[in-house]
């Protein structure tokens, strides 16, 4: 089993970035200023803190297709390019996905591979920040479907720099994930081969924050603790 995987954020497409600006104003209380473009994917994002003791350096991140910048010539990820889920997002906003960080990416997709799940190629993409080039390596599939649904977070593999170093607090932090698959045995099965205890860190404190379950229902719930009180996300179903 890997060592030192953990939850590292989550995803939140929108159909524009304007409207899960709004949406995130409306629904948790905050404006997020800190994001940028993926020259990789064509796309650009807003992120803020949602780290607590049991999801240190957890943010959050809405996405979407940036409307200035040339095609990609390849699926973007997290299936921003999926009919089905564009059409979701022209209701608003929706939770997609989370990504784990990992300390080897290669391994991480051996791991994953070894149990017969194809989380797609290394790719290596990067983000302009007034604090510099923030760089990373991140297993995106050819076709830029999530796995299992979202169930099963992309792993990621910082450069010498993580997002949420500099970023502030915002009041909103992330009390729990459940993740649900079909199979609940396989989701915990590849969870563990990543080096997730569950969802969370690897720490101790992380296994009362979060849940798997097979019983029918969204890929993954999570949690907010907001200005505007509890608020629960739940992805498509």
């Amino acid at each position: 089993m890997m060592q030192g995987a953990a939850l590292d954020h989550l995803v939140i497409a929108a159909r524009t970035l304007d409207e899960g600006v709004a949406w995130c104003e409306a629904t948790l209380g905050v404006v997020p200023t800190a994001g940028g473009r993926h020259a990789l994917m064509g796309t650009h994002n807003r992120v803020f803190a949602i780290a607590t003791d049991a999801f240190p350096r957890a943010y959050f991140e809405l996405i979407a297709i940036d409307p200035d910048a040339a095609p990609p010539g390849r699926a973007r990820w997290f299936d921003l390019d999926d009919g089905t889920l564009q059409a979701t997002l022209a209701r608003g906003p929706q939770l997609v996905a989370w990504v784990a960080r990992v300390a080897e990416l290669d391994t991480a997709l051996q791991a994953l591979a070894a149990l017969g799940i194809d989380a797609g190629r290394r790719l290596q993409a990067s983000r302009m920040t007034p604090q510099g080039e923030l760089r990373w390596h991140i297993a995106v599939r050819d076709d830029g479907a999530r796995l299992m649904g979202g169930a099963l977070p992309t792993p990621i593999e910082w450069g010498d720099a993580h997002p949420a170093d500099a970023l502030p607090a915002v009041g909103v932090t992330l009390a729990s994930i459940t993740l649900r698959a079909p199979e609940a045995s396989a989701l915990q099965g590849a969870l563990r081969s990543l080096g997730l205890d569950r969802a969370g860190a690897t720490s101790a404190p992380a296994r009362a924050e979060t849940a798997i379950a097979s019983a029918s229902g969204p890929a993954i719930s999570v949690a907010l603790d907001t200005p505007r009180g509890r608020v629960q996300l739940a992805s498509p179903q």
